[in-house]
């Protein structure tokens, strides 16, 4: 009996039918968490986390399903095959994903950036496997939970795992008083320098471009307050990147 019989014989168009369903709700879950982080101007959007966790799927209906040939009917093994672990390729995706998430991560300057991504790629790829499984439930509640993580913890951060980083640009006349009001400003928001880069041109204003971790967002308001206690400000600018 040949491969192709096989699979016919094991499989009806039903069957074929509930895994395509598979691959579609991998595609949905997969488009939501990729868009929450393509609102957020993230490396990795919606075309990677849906591409991930498609091939997640894949790979576990592969694992699962595409070695029925390894047993004739009535389950009796072929020879040779005694001791095979078909699960072997679904536990390669897990270490794979690592690849791609390494890709999104990088440093700026003492800043890492993509942590959170890379860690959402790999939670993807668990969730494309558990919808490559047949467990629907479990892999739709833990998108739900992803997403909520995702959008909740950013808003509401607080605790340990609330450090954030924010990079401030500024054009300012230069003087001495600038620098002494920069300290006691970052003082007062028990922040760290992590990169600093200040230039003045020839009219006499000074560029500042500066990167803070703290433990709460820094914001452009925050950021107007200070500088309106300052003169001669040209421009102003402020971006958080976590």
């Amino acid at each position: 009996m040949t491969y192709s019989e096989l699979l016919q014989q094991h499989f009806s168009l039903i069957q074929y039918a509930e895994f395509a369903l598979r691959i579609v709700v991998a595609c949905a879950c997969g488009i939501a968490i990729g868009f929450e982080r393509s609102k957020r101007l993230k490396e990795a959007g919606i075309r990677t986390h849906l591409i991930v966790c498609v091939a997640s799927a894949l790979m576990m209906l592969v694992s699962k399903y595409a070695f029925v040939d390894l047993a004739a009917g009535g389950d009796v093994l072929l020879m040779g095959t005694r001791g095979a672990d078909p699960a072997r390729i679904a536990a390669q995706v897990v270490s794979g994903i690592g690849f791609l998430g390494a890709g999104v991560i990088f440093h700026n300057g003492n800043a890492t950036k993509g942590l959170t991504t890379a860690a959402g790629l790999w939670a993807t790829a668990g969730i494309g496997l558990a919808l490559g499984s047949g467990m629907y439930y479990i892999g739709i509640f833990t998108t739900v939970v992803l997403l909520l993580i995702q959008i909740c913890l950013f808003k509401f951060r607080g605790g340990m795992d609330s450090v954030s980083t924010t990079q401030l640009r500024f054009v300012v006349r230069n003087s001495a008083s600038v620098n002494e009001a920069l300290n006691r400003y970052i003082a007062s928001k028990n922040a760290e320098i992590l990169e600093s880069k200040i230039k003045i041109d020839e009219e006499g204003y000074a560029n500042y471009s500066i990167t803070l971790k703290s433990n709460r967002a820094i914001t452009l308001d925050d950021l107007n307050i200070f500088l309106g206690s300052l003169e001669g400000v040209k421009s102003a600018s402020c971006s958080s990147i976590n």
